[in-house]
């Protein structure tokens, strides 16, 4: 089966009760059982719900994997996977992620017990160097974000067995469409689900699928134990939205790539960030895993003062946190994504004051290209 067939084919395909072709919302919180102990297949709506079930059935599938779950949030997600691990344990983290994970991991997980260190995983070399004896998982993102660096997922992956260790992607960027890390080698994959898999700047949620039934049942006993499960409504419309990811993606790229030669020419931008661009350094293993190279491009203007003012010009990009939707969006990472990583930490990055990063959508492209040269004249 296809992709684009998958999105809408796989999982659970309508209701068989009733004959209808879209799988209903069960607004439900508890089911009546049989007799103590014996419930008809759902017994508490935290542990499983009917319509959440097709959503993590689809995940699973589009995913390539052997279980799928749906969270609250895409933090909500990583939270949970990161309770896998224990006190004392360390994780080696991609050092240009989202600064909500940067965030997670540095504020809050840290308390409770959990090491991280983050180094530049585009580079292989980099991981066996920092493995330490502790040291339980690997966590890559791939395109990263802000600064779409890419890391070989398989090659990461073998080095990670190499000592034991479990792979997790988050996918967001890409999105199952365009890449899948488990038939790559990857243990656990997730997603901001918020994003391109919903579509429609609706709904917030988180996704994850595994490629294991014991790492399965762990994380499923973790689910239903911190309870940050996504509800049956946005669960609905997350089904809903996941049909046409395949008819969008294709259209975001078609529109990323003539707004990337748009800006590789111009005089006011002095960087473009890009997988699909063939200088881009690790270009040849993001056409290698992937099938597509998304619709998130980065771009450095030289300072903050000419990024704000690009912003107060522009019409069609919608200034906003989040991406992945089906209006463009636009933000400045220093100040927005990526404010709660130190500035210091933001400057060895790379993630200047200047950097600007399009989440480019679906409008015609003759509108966004106009927009962003009227903006640009600065």
């Amino acid at each position: 089966m296809k992709k684009k067939t998958k999105l809408i084919h796989g999982g659970i395909f309508g209701d068989e009760h009733t004959g209808a072709v879209s799988v209903p919302i069960y607004q439900v919180s508890t089911y009546k059982q049989d007799g103590p102990g014996r419930p008809k297949g759902y017994e508490y709506s935290r542990t499983g719900n009917p319509t959440r079930h097709a959503l993590e059935e689809l995940i699973k599938d589009v995913e390539e994997g052997d279980r799928g779950f749906a969270f609250s949030s895409g933090m909500a997600a990583m939270s949970a996977i990161m309770m896998l691990f224990s006190q004392g344990d360390h994780i080696l983290l991609t050092d240009d992620v989202y600064g909500g994970s940067f965030r997670l991991m540095t504020k809050v997980l840290n308390r409770f017990g959990l090491e991280a260190t983050f180094i530049d995983t585009s580079n292989l070399g980099n991981i066996e160097k920092e493995i330490k004896g502790n040291t339980k998982a690997l966590f890559l993102e791939t395109p990263t974000n802000p600064l779409l660096k890419v890391t070989d997922i398989a090659g990461a992956a073998s080095v990670a067995k190499q000592f034991g260790l479990l792979t997790i992607v988050d996918n967001t960027f890409s999105t199952p469409y365009w890449q899948n890390p488990l038939t790559l080698g990857a243990d656990i994959v997730l997603h901001s689900a918020t994003k391109f898999l919903g579509g429609h700047s609706d709904v917030v949620a988180g996704l994850a699928a595994v490629n294991d039934k014991i790492i399965g049942d762990k994380l499923h006993f973790i689910q239903n134990s911190t309870g940050g499960v996504l509800g049956p409504q946005d669960s609905w419309l997350l089904l809903r939205g996941m049909k046409t990811l395949g008819i969008r993606m294709e259209e975001h790229e078609q529109n990323t790539k003539e707004i990337v030669k748009f800006l590789e020419r111009h005089k006011h931008v002095l960087k473009v960030y890009y997988p699909g661009l063939k200088h881009h350094p690790n270009h040849e293993i993001a056409k290698r895993q992937a099938r597509g190279f998304g619709s998130m491009v980065s771009f450095d203007v030289g300072s903050e003062e000419k990024a704000e003012e690009v912003l107060r010009r522009l019409n069609y990009f919608t200034l906003a946190e989040s991406l992945g939707a089906v209006e463009s969006l636009i933000s400045i990472p220093a100040l927005m994504t990526h404010a709660s990583i130190p500035a210091a930490r933001r400057k060895e990055l790379g993630i200047t004051d200047g950097l600007i990063r399009l989440s480019v959508g679906i409008e015609d492209i003759e509108d966004l290209i106009g927009d962003l040269e009227q903006a640009l004249k600065l």
